[in-house]
């Protein structure tokens, strides 16, 4: 007998900052919108497990794009691109998360995102609580850790926009994020994924996890999550943003609540979805019982 997944795959066209960009998006189920983000250089394939938990779906609309030159998003067409270094920013990433959600129809929708996913998860509670009813950081944090900082900008990309650097390089690189728990075959599908990346965008989306997202304690303690839930939930082998680093953001967000997840790394929702689940199907209940309250109080 055929079998199909249960997702659905199309184009939407944003406008950012003036440039058109032609989108790709997967989505699967009904119910509350749920936003998912991948993470630096990769794309929504991250969440395919996702799309396919009936769990998840019976309730949640989940939507997985691929972000303008990553997967499936090719650069925008009219623009000559190639001439201009690319850079994502903490304003380009929070614009998209507002246009997506506005062509799409979708009302507060819930956002979810891993590594420069869950750092934008942190800024979009803290600038637009108004237009999301929750987020979740998957691996996130105030701002990513010094030593990385450090580097700066040109010797980031020396290491990864390089063009005698071979993509398969950088994908072998990411395994050193990875728990040693992980099942191989999900290991290296993140390694193939990671492969498959254009050029300089690895690189150029540093630019948002390591310098353009910092949030000063100041402005995380008034995050008001009443508005907007926010969730922390960061694997126990994550080198990037260690489970300490989180707890830092968390104990700043009043009424936030966080999960150190056990025998996950930097990749929790490709690395072992099964385990990660076991973390994220109780959010979602919450978020469903909150949004059921809300709308009985309305």
């Amino acid at each position: 007998m055929t079998r199909h997944d249960p997702i659905t795959g199309r184009y939407v066209y944003l406008t950012i900052e003036g440039i058109e960009y032609r989108v790709y998006y997967e989505e699967a189920g009904e119910g509350i919108p749920l936003l998912v983000g991948h993470t630096a250089g990769s794309d929504g394939r991250q969440y395919r497990h996702t799309l396919c938990d009936e769990e998840v779906t019976k309730n949640f609309r989940v939507i997985a794009f691929d972000l303008p030159y990553h997967g499936k998003s090719l650069p925008p067409h009219g623009v000559r691109w190639w001439e201009k270094e690319y850079n994502m920013t903490k304003k380009f990433m929070m614009d998209f998360q507002l246009e997506l959600s506005k062509a799409l129809g979708l009302d507060r929708p819930v956002y979810m995102g891993s590594s420069m996913g869950g750092h934008l998860a942190i800024d979009l509670a803290s600038n637009y609580p108004d237009n999301f009813r929750a987020t979740i950081s998957v691996e996130g944090a105030l701002r990513s850790a010094a030593e990385y900082v450090d580097v700066g900008m040109a010797g980031i990309r020396k290491e990864f926009d390089n063009p005698n650097v071979n993509r398969t390089s950088i994908g072998a690189a990411m395994m050193l994020n990875i728990s040693p728990y992980s099942p191989e075959a999900n290991v290296r599908e993140i390694q193939w994924e990671y492969s498959c990346g254009g050029p300089g965008v690895f690189a150029g989306d540093l630019y948002y996890y390591y310098y353009d997202h910092n949030v000063s304690p100041e402005e995380a303690s008034k995050i008001d999550t009443s508005k907007c839930m926010l969730y922390f939930l960061t694997g126990e082998y994550d080198p990037n943003t260690s489970p300490a680093d989180t707890k830092i953001a968390a104990d700043l967000v009043k009424g936030s609540k966080f999960w150190t997840m056990e025998k996950l790394g930097h990749f929790p929702v490709t690395e072992d979805y099964t385990e990660f689940r076991k973390y994220l199907l109780p959010i979602l209940e919450e978020i469903q019982q909150a949004s059921a309250t809300r709308a009985k109080v309305a």
